[in-house]
């Protein structure tokens, strides 16, 4: 009996709230699905804000009174011949057994599956749920309180889940978000070689400071940046580094 591939399970995830992790999982859902032809699907376990499951309402709304990105959006989904990737709410006790039925319901399978979780390890079913992700992302900046939060958190998880044998974490990553071009770069240098002495990964890019993370969609905008429905305009992917970004995340990922 030939049974269905499963998908890679992705999680941007953290002990701290604020530094990007569901910024981050939309535009990556969204360049997988709308210009690199994957199949995504998004749970959003973010419990009590659902900020995803929000986005996508917001984004709906603003696509709609917007001529310019409506004509964008009919374009892309008349070109890729496909719906927008789905976006479920769910808990994190709860999402394992949900995105099994998913997959073994669905007639189109996932290539990826993004987990948005909530920023504390006190979350019920929050570790076993991470024990099943396959590729674990966590955002940091240079600040002493996001950092120890972060290194915390990442040690929890290759000290306590990665060497169960029976966890499916493949690999964890740290990688610098939010850097601003005016700070010194010894700063970065000397926190690098402490999470290098952890034994910790960082990863090569680094993403640089911008307002286009923190601004919601505008329905006088011309271009797009985080989105649920269309993908971040290439241009500005460039100027905060997220193309080489996302050169260094297929890579790591292996899709």
């Amino acid at each position: 009996m030939e049974t269905k591939k499963q998908p890679v399970i992705i999680a941007f995830s953290t002990q701290k709230g604020g530094v990007g992790k569901s910024t981050f999982t939309a535009l990556l859902a969204s360049i997988l699905h709308y210009r690199l032809d994957y199949n995504v699907a998004v749970f959003d376990c973010d419990f009590p804000q659902y900020s995803l499951i929000q986005m996508r309402e917001r984004d709906i709304k603003t696509v709609m009174q917007n001529e310019i990105l409506k004509k964008m959006a009919h374009k892309q989904f008349t070109s890729i011949n496909k719906k927008a990737y789905p976006v479920f709410q769910s808990k994190t006790d709860t999402v394992l057994g949900e995105l099994g039925g998913y997959v073994a319901n669905s007639e189109v399978l996932p290539d990826i599956v993004f987990l948005d979780l909530p920023g504390t390890v006190n979350t019920a079913g929050i570790l076993s749920t991470l024990a099943n992700v396959h590729h674990i992302f966590s955002p940091i900046m240079a600040d002493r309180v996001v950092l120890e939060s972060t290194l915390s958190f990442t040690d929890v998880l290759s000290n306590v889940l990665m060497k169960k044998k029976h966890t499916e974490i493949k690999s964890i990553h740290l990688f610098w978000n939010q850097v601003d071009g005016r700070e010194k770069t010894p700063l970065y240098k000397n926190y690098g070689k402490v999470i290098k002495d952890l034994g910790i990964s960082l990863m090569e890019t680094s993403i640089s400071d911008s307002k286009r993370f923190r601004k919601e969609g505008e329905t006088v905008a011309k271009t797009v940046f985080r989105s649920t429905l269309l993908p971040a305009d290439p241009k500005l992917m460039i100027l905060c580094r997220l193309d080489q970004f996302m050169d260094e995340f297929l890579r790591i990922v292996k899709l």
